[in-house]
Order: structure tokens, then sequence, then C-alpha cells
């Protein structure tokens, strides 16, 4: 088993021996990385989307980046089929309503066997599941977080997902045919690029840990965990970027004077009209 390329990975999550495959250490991998690579859209809403092949992911993680979905676990997949997993990739869907169903092709997830068991598998929904679950049906609970794994009904052989009351996207369903990262390549352009994706409408950063889940949208930080739910708006800049960089574990250096101020700019201008649409009868 060859990791050649995947030691900054590795070092990044804080995985000096990875071990052989087994539930357990695929368990502690999805942990590590939940926990050292957030869920973020930096680049995006700078206007310099990063592509989603998995070489450029895993480089981006190393240099203490994270990303979306298509970076996170194309990224991590790799890393696993490196260790000598059976992975498979999936066409997902994610959907802001409950009884959104189908897999429109806006996620990807993962599947891996090991030890004689599926695995659901994913670091890129932000706000899904600490560990892996199995794939089959039942109700997992992980800290204050309860999660449900069913049968689709409309993608034969598929899964549903239920992400529980926490999350934006409470429904994830993914279809059973193996995919490549190349399946992906237009739906990534439309996400990072289009002028009504919600990657580029809205800023978001999430961090999920074995207690909770902390989650920076827009300028609100909140962190839901056993104790309920706590908001706090994040009044400047230097709070904001310390948030970045202290709570999620996103390194800034690649960031410049420039840089800092557009994407501070954009945040405030869309913090502002979300004040005012609430504000609003």
């Amino acid at each position: 088993m060859s990791v050649k390329g995947f030691e900054g990975y590795l070092a990044r999550l804080g995985v000096t021996d990875p071990g052989a495959p087994s539930a357990e250490a695929l368990s502690a991998l999805q942990r590590a990385h939940l926990e050292r690579v957030p869920y973020e859209n930096i680049d995006i809403q700078l206007g310099r989307p990063p592509g989603i092949e998995p070489e450029l992911s895993v480089r981006r993680f190393a240099a203490g980046q994270g990303g979306y979905c298509f970076h996170l676990n194309g990224g991590f997949a790799a890393l696993l089929e490196a260790l000598g997993y059976d992975v498979t990739r999936h066409v997902g869907g994610v959907h802001q309503e409950p009884e959104g169903r189908g897999a429109n092709g806006n996620h990807l997830a993962l599947t891996v066997r090991v030890d004689g068991e599926a695995w659901f598998v994913d670091t890129g929904l932000g706000d899904g599941p600490y560990e892996p679950l199995p794939l089959r049906p039942g109700r997992y609970q992980q800290g204050p977080f309860t999660y449900r794994m069913e049968p689709s009904v409309t993608e034969p052989g598929g899964w549903t997902l239920h992400n529980g009351p926490q999350s934006a996207f409470p429904v994830m369903e993914f279809a059973a045919r193996p995919v490549t990262m190349a399946d992906f390549a237009d739906e990534h352009l439309r996400l990072s690029t289009a002028p009504d994706s919600p990657f580029l409408t809205t800023f978001a950063a999430l961090r999920r840990d074995a207690k909770g889940l902390d989650l920076l949208r827009g300028r609100v930080l909140t962190r839901i965990d056993t104790a309920g739910r706590t908001e706090r708006p994040l009044d400047t800049a230097g709070e904001w970027y310390a948030a970045l960089a202290d709570v999620f574990g996103r390194n800034l250096d690649g960031l410049d004077a420039d840089d800092r101020s557009a994407l501070w700019e954009r945040v405030t201008r869309a913090h502002e009209e979300w004040l005012a649409a609430r504000a609003t009868p």
C-alpha cells in the first residue's frame, strides 16, 4: 500500500499511522477529516473556484484549506483508495424540503465496503454524520444529532439520508450506480459560477466534532450541541477572520489584503440584505 502524495493530507488529519483497512480505522479517518478540514466556499466567493480533481483537493487540504462536497468527498475517496479501501462514488442530491427526492447531481456521496459490510461515508455535507453509517435501514444517534437511513423510493437500489433538524439540507439521496469525478464537472461549474448558486449568494463554513457543530453563515457564528443552539454575530473583519482560523482551522495565508477586503465586503453586503429581509413584515 502506497500513500505517496497523501503525506500532507494525513498530517493535516493528525494521522501518523492509518493502519490497515477496517471499520474502526475508517471511522477514525472520517472523524479526523470532519474535525480538521472545514466545509467552506472562500475561493468560490472570491470568484476563483478551485477544480474538483482529487489531486488538487488533496494538495489544498495539506495546505490548510477546505472546500465543498466535490472537493471534500473527492479528496477523501482518493485517500481511502490509496489506503486500500473499496470506495464507490455516487451521484447524490441534497434537498431543503423534507419531501425532496432524487439524486439531482448536486452532491457526491460515497460508500465503502470494509470488514464485510457496506458503509455510507460522507465528509462533504458539513453538518452530516460524524462517523460512517451502516448502509442499512435504521436510526443512528451521534452526539446531539439523530440520522436515519432508508432505501430510496425514487432511485432503485439507492439510499436516502435524513439529516435532522439542525441541517439546512435535511434530506440527501443518492443513486446506486457508480460514477467518476468527471460526472460532476458540469454541476461543479454551475454551482461555483452561476449567480443564483447558494455558494455564490451565501458564505458558509462548517465543522463537525463529537459533541456538535460549528457553523458560520454570513456573519453569524453558530454552535449547536447538547446545550442547544447559540448564535453570535461577528461585527468586525478581525473577529470574522479569527473565527475562520481558530474555530474552523482554515489557513488564511493565501488571502492578501485585497482578498480579505473583498470577501469581508461581500459577506457584509449579504448580511445587511439578510437583516433587511428579516425586518420586512
